[in-house]
């Protein structure tokens, strides 16, 4: 029997059902909103997606979904504290056309990084996490500073190990944990220095999406292009892409490059 969005309507409201939620559904946009009765804080899903999934793989797209929407749920409901939560607090990379705000309006605590993208703060909370906010640092009265220090001195505690793979000559290492913080390693400045140490030609970097640090050991002008490639594959298929554009590090600084088809970059 054939999976439709009305049907996949009456699983959502068999599984999610709750005293605390309301859902609607709406026909014209054929998604499916459950949210808090009390604060109207909800998700919404969009139901054709999550059809083409469960055609896909049956039963369990609907069991992922209906985990993910809960633990969602669970954590908009929550007060969250920063003190004695400081080991779960990391920095995580974002493009610079991430929204600085969160739906409810609240700033969110971030700096700049490079052109490309930006940092913001995170809140791991096991099966998912939450960007710090200003009105949470008030709350606790803490500086920006001190959370940057102590988001930087954990990123330095995570294992940074790698895949190493060789194109045309050219060097590649891709970190990919699967932590949440693969490209927030791009500011574990000790592990950059490392790689930059021991490469034999030009270190170049890439975070494309949030769940991939790729470093390139550039031996050869063929590598740019390798690159560039693989950077731009990475970028269309990640869950929540960054940029696209590697960047050279040199100096302690990471310069974005322009990467032209067989030349080496310009700057």
């Amino acid at each position: 029997m054939k999976m439709t969005s009305i049907k996949m309507k009456k699983i959502l409201d068999e599984r999610l059902a709750g005293p605390a939620y309301k859902t609607s559904y709406n026909r014209d946009k054929d998604t499916y909103r459950i949210a808090w009765k009390e604060s109207n804080q909800g998700m919404t899903i969009t139901l054709p997606n999550v059809v083409a999934k469960y055609n896909e793989r049956g039963e369990k797209a609907v069991d992922e979904l209906v985990e993910h929407v809960t633990e969602a749920l669970r954590v908009m409901n929550e007060e969250q504290e920063l003190t004695g939560m400081e080991k779960n607090i990391y920095p995580v990379i974002r493009a610079t056309s991430f929204a600085t705000k969160t739906k409810a309006g609240e700033k969110l605590v971030c700096k700049d990084h490079t052109a490309e993208t930006r940092i913001y703060y995170a809140l791991d909370l096991g099966k998912s996490y939450r960007l710090i906010d200003e009105a949470m640092l008030e709350k606790e009265g803490w500086t920006h500073d001190r959370i940057d220090e102590i988001a930087a001195f954990n990123i330095r505690s995570l294992n940074n190990d790698y895949k190493k793979d060789t194109v045309a000559g050219n060097d590649f290492y891709f970190v990919a944990k699967q932590d949440g913080y693969d490209a927030s390693r791009i500011l574990n400045e000790a592990f950059m220095e490392e790689m930059k140490v021991n490469s034999k030609g030009e270190l170049a970097v890439a975070v494309p999406h949030q769940d991939v640090l790729i470093f390139a050991d550039i031996q050869n002008k063929t590598g740019y292009d390798v690159l560039a490639q693989m950077t731009m594959k990475f970028f269309a298929e990640g869950r929540i892409p960054i940029t696209s554009l590697p960047f050279i590090y040199e100096n302690k600084e990471l310069e974005p490059i322009f990467i032209l088809a067989k030349n080496r970059p310009t700057e």
